[in-house]
């Protein structure tokens, strides 16, 4: 490739509206531009880096036995509505009518589609295991689109979906797709790292996420640096803290003016936060025979962690939650949000104390009046022992799940995730095959994505510096770029550049020349922006002293090599 025959667009100064490090430089080395929110053009060379990631993907997964398909970006509605997804999936779901007045959703996934496909096609358990996969263009219409291919609407992505007849055969499928995915990203020269996670709105009984470790990533990761135990916070579990001890102290009702933060009430008291306890109040509604029931619970947290509601949502009773109003505190509590507890209310309350709320003694709480809390509150002795749940997010330093260690915290940026679906689709779809005894069972499935256009900007907030972008190798737009010195007035620059040139592309190197005519400090700017890992400055000088100048992106100082050896010292650079 010539520079001079490329399309090269890049910025000095990044557009007002692109707020993260990824969103900026993609935007300044001219990789996309923004044709409306969430909705992006990928230009030339963005579009280089997404087709290297799929080159990836495809090797991949067509070596795991996985086969390639292509399914519509418009769905008809009737699909969705058999899973309950048509209403379930909510305003992100991009819902259009064609001029029948059918209903089509804009595809943000596949699995009522691929579903359809299998239902018709598999009829015995000899046909399966199968594996079919595909990389679409996907839309889903987020409330907020904001940082660039990070968060936007309309995005590429590569989703597979596995059909087993028993749960072993699924759980060996899902094994394969993960040793696949291990392999992807290692390939991709990212740092990375598979976490267990909650399946969400996908629906089934197991999941991962992988995620390219970043410090501006939206997602906390918990890990044991001792033992292989990693998840995500949401679905990491955490154990209790310490043991229950003996009540030493009376309950007594002490005046907290105006303190409705635990912060608050342990600073006035002179106390340690891990001393409170702090009271969430929701709400439950249920419709009986044309008529609205509420139930009540009271959440217990200790004053110091935060409330995990994916947790929330799995303890019984509690799926359809949400928080009470303040109406509702006033009538049943009689009192306002910031002075709750779980000592008297005046209605019946289920009490769900967090397991490390469970083993306190003598802590402090809410006394459901304004202006008061109530110290030395034992369990038992001043009110019934509580129905005990995991509630919280873990922190940094408490006891791993596995027992091997104690846990610690990084950052990271979702760009994968497989789930075990068991038969969550194929039932409400009637996917059935029969088996070995001539009856029918439902397939058993797995759903396997990846988000192809999410990758660069992950890669990217992974692997920068203040010059730009600094690919790795397998991902950059060009692996090498040529920099003559006056190639326009030098015939020994031209010469040696054609010739390099020619050898390399021969060698099967992804390399391009710039032949622009540009100053070198401009030349070498738009390069290093632009993250091209490898760089060759080719000169009038170091030729005649029989040398090239080589300079790897992370490096910086470059190195003297000589003509003879250049082709094999690049090739030795990029492991060929």
């Amino acid at each position: 490739m010539r520079a001079s025959r490329f399309f090269i667009s890049t910025l000095k100064e990044a557009p007002s509206d692109a707020e993260i490090v990824s969103h900026q430089l993609m935007m300044r080395a001219g990789m996309i531009k923004r044709l409306g929110s969430g909705i992006y053009t990928y230009m030339p060379i963005g579009l280089r880096v997404i087709r290297k990631v799929e080159a990836i993907i495809r090797e991949e997964m067509n070596k795991s036995g996985a086969l390639e398909l292509l399914m519509p970006v418009v769905q008809p509605a009737e699909l969705w509505q058999e899973t309950g997804r048509w209403d379930k999936m909510g305003a992100e779901l991009m819902r259009v009518k064609d001029r029948h007045g059918r209903e089509f959703a804009i595809q943000p996934t596949s699995e009522e589609v691929v579903t359809d496909v299998v239902r018709s096609e598999i009829k015995s358990y000899r046909q399966l295991p199968l594996n079919f996969y595909h990389i679409q263009t996907k839309f889903r219409d987020e409330r907020r689109p904001r940082f660039g291919l990070m968060r936007g609407r309309e995005f590429t992505m590569k989703d597979a979906y596995s059909f087993d007849r028993d749960l072993a055969g699924m759980q060996q499928s899902y094994q394969i797709m993960f040793d696949a995915y291990v392999r992807i990203f290692n390939r991709f020269g990212l740092k990375f790292r598979a976490v267990a996670a909650d399946n969400g709105a996908i629906g089934g009984t197991g999941s991962h996420e992988f995620h390219v470790i970043a410090s501006t990533g939206e997602d906390a990761l918990v890990y044991c640096p001792d033992s292989d135990f990693a998840a995500n916070m949401e679905a990491a579990e955490a154990l209790a803290i310490g043991e229950r001890g003996v009540a030493t102290e009376q309950m007594t009702k002490v005046p907290t003016p105006g303190k409705t933060k635990c912060e608050t009430v342990a600073e006035l008291l002179n106390l340690p936060l891990a001393r409170t306890v702090k009271t969430i109040a929701l709400t439950v509604e249920a419709e009986e025979e044309g008529k609205t029931s509420k139930q009540y619970f009271m959440l217990l947290l200790r004053g110091d962690h935060e409330l995990n509601e994916v947790k929330v949502g799995k303890v019984a009773g509690l799926a359809n939650h949400r928080f009470s109003t303040e109406a509702e505190i006033q009538e049943v509590y009689g009192t306002v949000p910031g002075y709750l507890g779980p000592v008297a209310p005046k209605q019946a309350v289920t009490i769900v104390a967090d397991r490390t709320v469970a083993n306190m003694a003598d802590f402090v709480c809410g006394a459901n009046e304004v202006d008061a809390h109530l110290t030395g509150v034992n369990w038992g002795r001043d009110l019934p022992e509580p129905l005990v749940a995991d509630l919280r997010n873990v922190v940094e330093g408490d006891a791993s799940p596995d027992g091997k260690g104690v846990l610690a915290i990084e950052r990271g940026i979702e760009v994968g995730h497989v789930f075990q679906l068991g038969t969550a689709y194929s039932e409400k779809m009637g996917a059935t095959f029969l088996d070995e005894n001539g009856k029918p069972a439902p397939l058993q499935m797995g759903c396997y994505g990846i988000g192809v256009t999410r990758i660069l900007g992950a890669a990217i907030e992974q692997n920068f510096d203040d010059k730009g972008i600094v690919w790795p190798d397998a991902l950059a737009p060009f692996q090498l770029v040529l920099c003559p010195m006056g190639m326009d007035r030098s015939e020994m620059v031209k010469t040696q550049v054609e010739a390099l040139y020619t050898e390399l592309q021969a060698a099967g190197v992804d390399v391009i020349v710039d032949d622009r005519g540009l100053r070198p400090g401009a030349m070498f700017a738009d390069w290093e922006l632009i993250g091209v890992p490898h760089r060759i400055v080719i000169g009038e000088r170091g030729l005649k002293e029989g040398n090239l100048e080589y300079l790897g992106r992370r490096e910086s100082e470059a190195t003297a090599v000589p003509v003879a050896e250049i082709a094999a010292f690049i090739k030795g650079k990029l492991g060929q």
